[in-house]
C-alpha cells in the first residue's frame, strides 16, 4: 500500500473518531432522546423560610454538614463548617444544581447573616448579642434549592450562650460564651468533627 493511500485512510479514521466523540459528548449532555438531562435529585414540595424548594439527595453520597462556633479573640465569633460529600462552588457558578455542590447559608436565630462559599466565617459580636442563640448552617445547591435527606434540610445548628463579661476581665476581652452544637437528622456526624451536626 502506498503512503498516499495510508495517509487518506488515517485522515478518514481521525475524522470518524472526532465526529463520533463529539456526537457522544452531545448525547451524554443532552440525554438519549435529545432532551436536557434531568437535574440532580428530586424537588420536593417542602420549602425553607425564604420559599426555596428542598432537593432530595439520598444514599451514601448525600451531602452532610457539621458546625462549630467558638469565641474569637476580638469579641467576634469563629464559625467552622465540616462538610461531607459536598464542595463549595466559587462565585459566578451557573445556576444549575450539581451533585454535592453549592453554598451554605448561615443563620442566627433564623435570620440570614451570611452566604458562605468557604467553610470558615467570622461573625461580628453584634451578630450574636447577649443571650442564647441558634447558629445554623444549611447547604444549598447552585440553583438555590435546599439539599435535603429524607425530606429534612441538610443543616447543623450550634446553640451559643453569650453572658456578660466578667468584671475582672481585661477591657478588650470578648464576652463569655458556652457553645454547644446540635444537628437535625439530615446533618449526622461529619468526619468525627467536634461541634456535631
Amino acid at each position: 500500500m502506498g503512503w498516499k493511500r495510508r495517509l487518506i485512510i488515517t485522515l478518514a479514521a481521525c475524522a470518524v473518531l472526532l465526529a463520533g466523540s463529539a456526537g457522544c459528548g452531545f448525547r451524554d449532555a443532552r440525554g438519549r432522546d435529545g432532551a436536557s438531562s434531568p437535574p440532580v435529585g428530586r424537588l420536593l414540595d417542602e420549602r425553607d423560610q425564604e420559599g426555596r424548594p428542598y432537593r432530595e439527595a439520598g444514599g451514601e453520597d448525600a451531602p452532610g454538614v457539621g458546625i462549630e462556633v467558638a469565641p474569637g479573640t476580638d469579641g467576634g465569633w469563629d464559625v467552622r463548617l465540616t462538610v461531607r460529600n459536598f464542595r463549595f462552588s466559587p462565585e459566578g457558578t451557573g445556576g444549575r444544581a450539581a451533585a454535592g455542590r453549592g453554598l451554605a447559608r448561615l443563620y442566627v436565630d433564623d435570620r440570614l447573616v451570611a452566604v458562605l462559599r468557604t467553610p470558615e466565617h467570622r461573625l461580628s459580636a453584634r451578630s450574636v448579642p447577649r443571650g442564647t442563640h441558634r447558629v445554623t448552617a444549611r447547604l444549598y445547591a447552585d440553583d438555590g434549592s435546599v439539599w435535603a435527606v429524607d425530606g429534612e434540610p441538610v443543616e447543623s445548628t450550634a446553640d451559643v450562650t453569650v453572658s456578660e463579661r466578667d468584671p475582672g476581665a481585661e477591657p478588650d476581652a470578648g464576652p463569655a460564651a458556652t457553645p454547644s452544637a446540635t444537628g437535625g437528622p439530615a446533618a449526622g456526624p461529619v468526619g468525627g468533627a467536634g461541634g456535631g451536626g
